[in-house]
């Protein structure tokens, strides 16, 4: 196979991981017979240090002719400054909406030999594996009006939460099929006691539930979901959920791995690739890091299991994806840890030895 491969490092540590994210595809080409081609091109804070944009024409255009995207991270305290007229993020955002990326899709898996990483009892999340899928392209990050609005009563802002039912609708049916295949609960969290737009997002969710009779279906606010995250984790199997509560909700599920270290995702919408897969931006689900940044002491593995994701979601390399979380698993149980996953007097290893370590088990 060749495949072409976009390559968006950003800011931070993201270059760093990227940088063991394209190690391990290429280990995965050289031992299955297959050809990666990567191109890299700026997004994010250094997008804007060099071209006075978050995301160059260019970087757009590279990304819609490859078939995966593998991002890093953008953002930091740099361009964080609430006034400035570009920041990061919108590149990221603009990104999700040109390439009709609307379903963001987090697993959540504990692996046996991280199951004390966790600040929860080993009991409560050594069963937890399940996938958040947040609706990406709708809802408050998006809905107009927003912005800021100065006058003379003083300071104000407004944000739009906004969906249409034919969001609602896809998002759902993607999250339904991901449920069909694995053990066949579905749970969706909205705010429909309080928000207009919950309440379609419930009515359009029950329709398509009656589409799935072979799923079990659940309605959960948005608030007692982020409880029983906590409580019982290892209840849930796929939960599908607006823009904003999937952001929120599978930071806080990140926590049960040990690390946003650990934390994949894949961003997916409608067009399809060459190999007969779904186009997608593979990414980990942490941030840019910038007080980790050049110390060489980030976790890769969250790239490197967005690999695997964009090895079996866009490429249809079932066996390759195996290979690689297999890696992972046996890097793991050998005791290897990064900083961030480390126990007390536990030795660690670097973000290119971590990325070595898991080439040398593939």
């Amino acid at each position: 196979m060749h495949a072409t491969i976009t390559l968006l490092p950003g800011d931070g540590i993201g270059p760093e991981v990227v940088r063991e994210g394209v190690k391990v595809l290429k280990a995965v080409g050289a031992k299955f017979g297959h050809t990666f081609e990567f191109n890299e091109a700026l997004a994010g804070g250094i997008a804007i240090d060099q071209t006075g944009s978050p995301l160059p024409d260019e970087s757009l255009a590279a990304c819609q002719r490859a078939d995966a995207v593998l991002l890093g991270a953008v953002g930091g305290p740099k361009w964080s400054d609430p006034k400035a007229p570009v920041r990061p993020e919108q590149g990221l955002l603009k990104l999700r909406k040109e390439l009709g990326l609307f379903a963001n899709i987090r697993p959540v898996k504990i692996y046996p030999a991280l199951a004390d990483a966790s600040t929860l009892k080993r009991e409560v999340v050594e069963k937890v594996d399940m996938i958040i899928v947040r609706e990406l392209t709708g809802g408050l990050y998006f809905g107009q009006p927003q912005g800021r609005q100065d006058n003379a009563q003083g300071r104000a802002a407004v944000d739009t939460m906004y969906y249409t039912e034919a969001e609602i609708g896809r998002l759902m049916r993607i999250s339904f099929d991901l449920a069909r295949q694995r053990r066949k609960k579905l749970t969706s969290v909205d705010k429909a006691n309080v928000l207009a737009s919950s309440r379609l997002w419930r009515e359009v969710a029950h329709e398509v539930a009656a589409e799935y009779p072979d799923v079990e279906y659940e309605d959960i606010l948005v608030d007692a979901c982020s409880m029983y995250l906590i409580r019982r984790p290892a209840d849930f199997d796929v939960i599908a959920t607006e823009n904003m509560f999937g952001d929120i909700l599978s930071d806080e599920a990140s926590m049960l791995a040990g690390s946003m270290g650990m934390l994949p995702s894949a961003s997916l919408g409608e067009k399809k690739t060459s190999a007969g897969g779904q186009f997608g931006l593979y990414e980990p689900i942490h941030g840019s890091a910038p007080d980790i940044a050049g110390k060489g002491i980030a976790n890769p593995l969250a790239t490197i299991l967005s690999v695997a994701m964009l090895l079996r979601t866009s490429l249809n390399l079932s066996r390759e994806t195996e290979a690689v979380e297999a890696a992972v698993e046996a890097v793991l149980a050998a005791g290897h840890r990064s900083p961030d996953l480390a126990g007390r007097d536990q030795p660690m290893v670097g973000t290119k030895e971590m990325g070595d370590l898991v080439v040398a088990h593939l």
